[in-house]
């Protein structure tokens, strides 16, 4: 008859008895969690979502129901019906000013960057019409200005121009444009419905800002071909080859200083009005109508002088009117379809980053939230609406956003006001347009790019995060030497393999209970006051998947640290693995667990699984994962599983007392 066991021993052990019936019952919850929905209920759901307001409402079951679920239907495409019956005449006294306020920069600026596209100065207008009505209508943002903006502009004349020349082939280069945008547009609109905005994130903040400011010098440099008054440019948008196009042209051709000069001097003076305006938040109209006023000066200044006559060059062909049908000149079987859908997703994708991010953040000044993909649905449809209208890729403008903002708009009103003034003077200024001089196009573009260069942003990016710099620097110089696609292509490799490197080297971290708390554990390097229990290694997996990237090398730092103990530290004989950031898991990790706990047992170790996520422990049951890992060593929290290890070992301890 063996001796009685150590009195402390005995209520400790019967302590954690206790709790075993409860830990058993969670740990049933854990293993019968029901199966997580199928891809095509998800598909379903993530359409509904984007949609729909009220997702009860999608199936009705009877006539009143479903009258409230076709208008709930038609509240969550159109955002109009539900502010537009709150809507009041004092509103739209702000939006009205806004409105004129912003139609003022925007007819300079919508023709400058049609110019920048290769396109004729009338389709910059065009664009600034059309997509801002539907905007209006589909749109959620209250301050986003839509229209014509310049880095797309630039892409759209970077690449296309690749496929056609527009000066040999105007007609087929503004087809293929319009495409693009179709592409665009259908892209965009898909993101949204399927919930995709996740992949607008992968042109992350820093490559933005390096892209931006590469494009912005670009952009610059472009416009020396109309501030000189140079004949034949280069297609190229490099660096290199646009200052060789430059000093080519100098000797080459009989250049006017007169473009020079009033280029300049309208330059200066719209920068001026520029500063004055930040000086005096009351004069934030001044700068606004700038780009405007200048045009009209210039313009008239050339007509009663005939400057044209003296090497002044001048837009010269516009045509006005209301857009025209473009649907005849959308190209869907030519030779080139796979390179214009490119080209339409990366000018989609672009689009999309700076929109979203423009009126996520006035959204916020305002205190109301923006909903990403119902803006991509939104985006979407604008631009295929505008493809079948003679509009090319449209988008939320910055500078003009801020002068909405500033200008006081309630309501996307301003927008609708915006579009019907610049169709007014579609219809009655165009002829008045004939004399615009390039020059003034080209200083409105200039006074427009300082805002595209962030110095002070990228310096914070360099102090916060160096792979982040690296990947502004990488797109910034991809953009400037080679090309504006390469540019992004760089920017995006970089992303994908630092995340790559990060699954790969997906670290863990030994944790210990927090003095005075039940079930806080954190890790040890972090908290060094946390306490480990003696036998026992709590191990956490920080990575969102466990999968053939990473398996290998997480198994061989948990053997690491299981096996590797100090002389006066007692051997492990309990791994619990920490599961509960791992969101999913494939093949290879599955079998990685299962060699992982063999591996272990051979060692007199046994492995403990805690607080595996729903499709985790789906995956795990399919597999029949859990019959070799043992079922009875599955547990819902950290907590739970030290205490099934601590009663086991006081067993254990009390049975060697017997």
């Amino acid at each position: 008859m063996c001796p009685q066991p150590n009195e402390s021993i005995s209520i400790e052990l019967q302590q954690l008895q206790l709790d075993a019936d409860g830990r058993n019952e969670r740990t049933q919850w854990l293993l019968n969690s029901p199966e997580p929905p199928s891809f095509c209920n998800e598909l379903m759901n993530s359409v509904s979502e984007t949609v729909l307001p009220q997702k009860n409402n999608f199936f009705p079951s009877n006539s009143k129901q479903c009258k409230a679920g076709v208008f709930s239907f038609l509240q969550g495409l159109f955002p109009i019906l539900s502010w537009g019956r709150n809507y009041k005449a004092n509103m739209f006294k702000h939006d009205l000013l806004a409105g004129l306020t912003l139609a003022s920069l925007c007819i300079p600026q919508s023709i400058g960057y049609a110019n920048l596209a290769n396109l004729e100065p009338q389709y910059g207008l065009y664009t600034s019409v059309v997509p801002p009505l539907i905007y209006a209508v589909m749109g959620s943002s209250r301050e986003l200005a839509i229209g014509p903006v310049a880095v797309v502009s630039l892409l759209l004349s970077a690449m296309v121009t690749e496929i056609v020349d527009p000066a040999v082939d105007p007609i087929a280069y503004t087809s293929l444009v319009f495409t693009v945008t179709f592409f665009a547009g259908t892209f965009q609109a898909a993101f949204g419905l399927l919930r995709l905005g996740f992949l607008v994130d992968f042109l992350s903040h820093a490559a933005i800002v390096g892209f931006m400011g590469g494009a912005a010098i670009i952009i610059g440099l472009q416009q020396l071909k109309s501030l000189i008054g140079i004949s034949h440019f280069t297609n190229k948008t490099d660096v290199v080859s646009v200052l060789r196009a430059v000093f080519r042209s100098f000797h080459d051709e009989a250049l006017s200083p007169m473009n020079f000069i009033l280029g300049c001097s309208f330059l200066i003076f719209i920068l001026a009005t520029r500063f004055i305006g930040k000086r005096n938040k009351k004069l934030f109209w001044l700068p606004a109508i700038a780009p405007l006023l200048s045009v009209i000066v210039a313009t008239l200044m050339v007509y009663l002088t005939k400057a044209d006559q003296h090497g002044v060059k001048i837009v010269k062909h516009f045509k006005g009117g209301l857009n025209p049908s473009s649907a005849h000149q959308l190209q869907f079987n030519g030779p080139h379809l796979g390179q214009v859908a490119k080209i339409g997703l990366i000018c989609g994708l672009v689009a999309l980053t700076e929109a979203i991010a423009v009126g996520r953040s006035f959204a916020t000044m305002k205190g109301y939230h923006l909903d990403g993909n119902k803006e991509m649905v939104a985006m979407g449809f604008m631009n295929i609406v505008g493809s079948l209208t003679s509009c090319y890729t449209a988008t939320g403008s910055f500078s003009r956003t801020a002068v909405n903002f500033s200008a006081g708009c309630e309501t996307v009103v301003s927008n609708i006001v915006m579009a019907i003034t610049v169709f007014i003077s579609l219809e009655l200024l165009t002829k008045l347009l004939y004399y615009t001089p390039l020059a003034i196009l080209a200083s409105v573009i200039l006074s427009a790019l300082p805002g595209l260069i962030d110095i002070n942003e990228a310096y914070h990016i360099w102090k916060v995060d160096k792979m982040d710099f690296i990947v502004c620097i990488g797109a910034f110089f991809g953009v400037l030497f080679v090309s504006v696609e390469i540019g992004l292509l760089i920017a995006v490799g970089i992303s994908f393999a630092r995340i790559i490197l990060d699954t790969i080297r997906a670290s863990t971290e030994v944790q210990g209970r927090l003095p005075g708390t039940l079930d806080t554990f954190c890790d040890i390097t972090q908290y060094p006051r946390a306490t480990s229990t003696s036998g026992i290694l709590i191990i956490r997996i920080n990575s969102g998947s466990l999968c053939f990237a990473n398996a290998t090398s997480i198994r061989e730092r948990v053997m690491k640290l299981a096996t590797h103990t100090n002389g006066n530290e007692e051997n492990v004989h309990f791994v619990v693995l920490d599961m509960s950031n791992v969101m999913s898991v494939d093949t290879s990790g599955i079998v990685m667990l299962e060699e992982l706990h063999r591996e272990l047992v051979s060692q007199s170790i046994q492995l403990t699984i805690a607080n595996p996520r729903l499709r985790v422990i789906n995956k795990m049951k399919t597999a029949k994962c859990f019959d070799k890992l043992g079922k009875g060593w599955i547990f819902l929290t950290i907590g739970d599983a030290l205490d099934a290890c601590l009663s086991l070992k006081i067993a254990d301890l009390s049975s060697t007392n017997c």
